[in-house]
């Protein structure tokens, strides 16, 4: 039998042989690598008008024509020719948890290397490089990063589709026989096809999702004989990617995980870098957008930070409506210059004013957009992505700037480098509140592809200029929040909604595959802006607690018992935030009954946060069982702290008051199995609960 080659992360194992000729046949992905076996070389025969030479359908970025029927991972052709590719003359290159497959094709004139890396975390990633070493241009049609092999038998999917404002809602399918496809054409990652799966068959449960922040393709087309292979990748428009003669197309990366604690690894000990090397505790961020929109007067707002910082607020940021001629959203994106009306001595008073206060100040910019009522769209109009003789299609006024020119990027670069250079500047929320089309470059061909890569550059040259600032990925709230914008920053704002009801399943199906410090989740004011929704303030700031807690209001609007009560959560924050964000810490439960239940967990304290959306349907809560993760700790615990203080209970026994007082002291494990009985929440409101080991107890089981 040939070599078996295995990428090994210690969660997952992905077992590979190389042939003499065609792409490398996968033996084996699961838990385990799989070992020589006698019955691999048995060729299988087919039914009926087979291949005289056997063909393998579970393969790496399958291609067609040479007797592989099913979806090709890789396509393109030379002018109509050389529409084949099949590789042979595989190499191996390894250096420790990296392997390196390269295969040539003399026939075509490609050469195509495939990047595995076992990480520490337990991902496995992959990516893939094509070069064009014949003659003339080869126009590549498609090019997966990665494909993973799903077992035969029922196979449920679960995505996350949405719109704006009710972004990561989770679906759930049984896949049939044909070829499952989601496609995203909008130049962004978008709202409503998130690039992250989850596979689950009956022996097997695994993620996946692409870092890129552009088109992609996420497919999963059953084989012959019943298994599935699921490819991901980066979609083109027609005739995009066309590579000379010596030139490469080298996808986005393609990650694999077992679970979602083996994902928020991944995002905390490789893909995010952090200004010094390590992430500091998330700082209360107060941001002004829903508290003063465009209406900015100094005084105001040096009174807001103010009040923000005797409420204990860490992170001021100043919001869209500080630049050009801002009093809308019709004007001036694009001219990245002080308004000198709102500011007639520049930000610096306010800045100064903000960190003498001993918080951070942050800024809002929103560098790929100009309106066409601006000065920079004024001097160049031919700066935008357009197609020539067709209608220039506005989104909220806005069009799109050509990131792949440079003079485009340098002015850009050096707009918010002159802020950031001139200013005590430590946050940037990076907006992006439109999606693509029409994105043509000066020659009328398609740029979507070198648009993401483009920005992609801008966002690193800024951080390479400033690599004490951190950045949120901000694009109509959730539009781009993907592993490739989480690799260039430090934050996603997870929705434009900020009502609490929207935000349990926003929430709940982001922290799938991103951790919660990740995730910016703000305290809004009562009734919500946009959804009209009146809800207490407990309910407000307990449901963003365990994120990356923000405020999203006027605090000088706040009357006396607000701002003493608002307190509370925001010290409640600081203390429990070193647990909400610790690694392997974060538990999430599937909705009962409209009742949605997260938190942490470590060997000294449990933190569990119960939310009820909807009304629920039975007549009294099914006892709550805290899953494994958290029972495991074993032990005798008791319930120390409650928030808020009066919770709002539909009713509660004389024994459940006496369980929330701390005076019942109860075995971990044996809750685990029977269930914390708590009494029945009213719709949207919520209860924070704070479990201690019992004195004397024992701690661990």
């Amino acid at each position: 039998m040939s070599e078996i080659i295995t990428i090994d992360s210690g969660q997952l194992a992905l077992s590979l042989r190389l042939p003499e000729l065609g792409m490398p046949e996968i033996l084996s992905f699961g838990a385990e690598p799989a070992s020589a076996d006698p019955l691999f070389d048995i060729e299988r025969s087919s039914r009926v008008n087979g291949m005289d030479v056997a063909v393998p359908s579970a393969v790496l970025l399958p291609t067609g024509g040479m007797g592989y029927f099913g979806w090709p991972a890789i396509a393109g052709h030379r002018n109509g020719r050389d529409f084949v590719a099949q590789f042979c003359g595989w190499t191996v290159g390894r250096d420790g948890n990296h392997t390196v497959l390269t295969g040539v094709d003399a026939v075509a004139g490609l050469t195509l290397v495939i990047s595995l890396t076992a990480h520490a975390s337990g991902l496995i990633s992959m990516a893939t490089a094509l070069t064009n070493t014949g003659h003339g241009d080869y126009q590549l049609d498609r090019c997966m990063a990665g494909t993973f092999l799903a077992p035969s038998g029922d196979l449920q999917v679960m995505s996350f589709t949405g719109i704006w404002g009710r972004e990561f809602q989770t679906r759930r399918e049984l896949l049939g026989n044909g070829t499952w496809i989601q496609e995203n054409r909008r130049g962004r990652t978008s709202h409503d096809r998130f690039p992250m799966l989850f596979i689950e068959s009956e022996t097997q449960i695994f993620g996946v999702t692409l870092g890129f922040s552009g088109n992609h393709q996420m497919v999963i087309d059953r084989t012959d004989d019943g298994q599935r292979l699921v490819h991901l990748g980066e979609l083109f428009e027609p005739g995009e990617i066309i590579l000379r003669p010596g030139e490469s197309y080298e996808s986005p990366i393609a990650y694999v995980g077992a679970d979602s604690e083996d994902f928020h690894a991944f995002v905390r000990e490789e893909l995010t870098t952090w200004p010094g090397g390590q992430m500091s505790p998330r700082p209360v961020t107060l941001n002004t957008w829903e508290g003063n929109y465009f209406d900015h007067k100094m005084d105001s707002l040096k009174a807001q930070a103010t009040a923000a910082a005797e409420l204990g607020i860490e992170r001021f940021v100043l919001d869209d409506g500080w630049f050009g001629k801002r009093d809308n959203d019709t004007t001036s994106l694009g001219d990245w210059d002080i308004d000198p009306r709102k500011y007639p001595e520049g930000l610096k008073p306010l800045v100064d004013h903000v960190t003498g206060l001993g918080m951070q100040f942050g800024i809002w910019f929103e560098p790929e957009m100009v309106n066409p009522v601006s000065e920079l769209y004024k001097a160049h109009p031919d700066w935008a992505l357009t197609i020539e003789g067709r209608p220039i299609l506005e989104s909220r006024t806005q069009l799109v700037l050509d990131l792949t020119r440079p003079e485009v990027s340098d002015y850009l670069f050096g707009k918010i480098d002159a802020v950031l250079s001139d200013h005590a500047v430590s946050y940037v929320k990076w907006d992006m509140n439109r999606d693509l089309t029409h994105a043509a470059g000066r020659d009328g061909k398609a740029k979507t592809s070198a648009q993401t890569r483009a920005v992609y550059a801008l966002m690193d040259r800024v951080r390479a200029a400033h690599p004490g600032v951190e950045i949120e990925s901000c694009a109509s709230g959730g539009g781009r929040i993907d592993y490739g914008a989480l690799a260039r920053t430090h934050r996603v704002w997870t929705s434009d909604c900020t009502d609490a009801f929207e935000r349990l399943e926003i929430q709940r199906g982001a922290s799938v595959f991103v951790p919660p410090e990740i995730l910016g989740s703000h305290i809004s004011a009562s009734p919500n802006h946009q959804t009209g929704r009146r809800h207490s303030l407990s309910f407000r700031a307990l449901v963003a607690l365990a994120y990356h807690l923000g405020v999203e209001l006027n605090p000088l609007e706040l009357s006396d018992d607000e701002r003493d009560e608002l307190k509370v959560y925001i010290e409640a924050y600081k203390r429990l935030r070193s647990l909400f964000h610790a690694p392997g810490a974060s538990f999430r439960m599937e909705p009962l009954d409209g009742r949605y239940v997260w938190g942490a967990a470590s060997d000294d304290r449990i933190v569990v946060i119960v939310a009820q959306g909807p009304q629920m349907v039975g007549e009294q809560p099914a006892p709550l069982k805290l899953p494994d993760s958290v029972t495991q700790i074993g032990g005798q615990w008791t319930i120390a702290k409650i928030l808020p203080a009066e919770p709002n209970f539909i009713r509660i026994s004389e024994g459940q008051k006496r369980l929330l007082s701390g005076e019942v002291s109860f075995d971990l494990v044996h809750a685990g199995l029977s269930g914390l009985p708590l009494p029945m929440l009213q719709p949207e409101s919520a209860l924070l609960l704070e479990l201690i080991p019992s004195k004397g107890g024992k701690t661990h089981g």
